[in-house]
């Protein structure tokens, strides 16, 4: 999935938390985690603009793609 189409026009709705991590979900679909931690002082809001969470967002394509890559390498 691209980013553009995980944030362009949609909105991310705080779905639970577990793990020191408040999981977020787009309208689209796409559930991500946005560590406490990071959070600092900061207010996250029960809904945001995706946009405002594309760097959450993109960490988690990351992890996703990595982990995915070291599937394929290990079932060849």
């Amino acid at each position: 999935m691209n980013i553009k189409d995980i944030v362009k026009d949609q909105n991310a709705h705080f779905v639970f938390y577990r793990d020191k991590s408040l999981f977020y979900e787009t309208d689209n679909g796409f559930q991500f985690p946005v560590p406490v931690d990071d959070a600092g002082s900061a207010t996250l809001n029960q809904e945001e603009k995706a946009i405002l969470l594309m760097r959450y967002i993109r960490k988690h394509l990351q992890r996703t793609e990595q982990a995915r890559q070291a599937q394929d390498d290990a079932n060849p």
